[in-house]
């Protein structure tokens, strides 16, 4: 009986081995592509932080601030629907770079 224990809690490691090497492929996937998307970030942003879009942004939350409360609502609701939408593409790309590193 203990040999049979003895194979399941073998099991079970080796499992939880296997698990825990292919979740650090995925936060190496993920952290690759956050650090990625940072450069990139910064490059694209480099001298557009002007004076003149502060303003534009400023505006923009002026008119934001006299919206009604259900359509602040609407506006919140679509901004986190394109947020999910964006972090699935995330998503969807790290995993299609994490089968691309298994495979080779």
């Amino acid at each position: 009986m203990e040999k049979k224990n003895e194979n399941i809690v073998t099991k079970i490691f080796k499992n939880m081995k296997e698990s825990a090497k292919a979740q650090h492929e995925v936060d190496k996937a993920n952290f690759e592509a956050v650090k990625a998307e940072s450069k990139a970030n910064f490059e694209e942003n480099l001298g557009r932080n002007t004076l003149k879009r502060a303003k534009e942004d400023s505006k923009q939350q002026w008119e934001n601030a006299k919206l009604s409360p259900k359509e602040r609502q609407e506006l919140i609701k679509k901004e986190q629907e394109k947020q999910i939408l964006e972090a699935k593409e995330r998503t969807e790309k790290a995993n299609k770079k994490l089968e691309e590193l298994k495979n080779n």
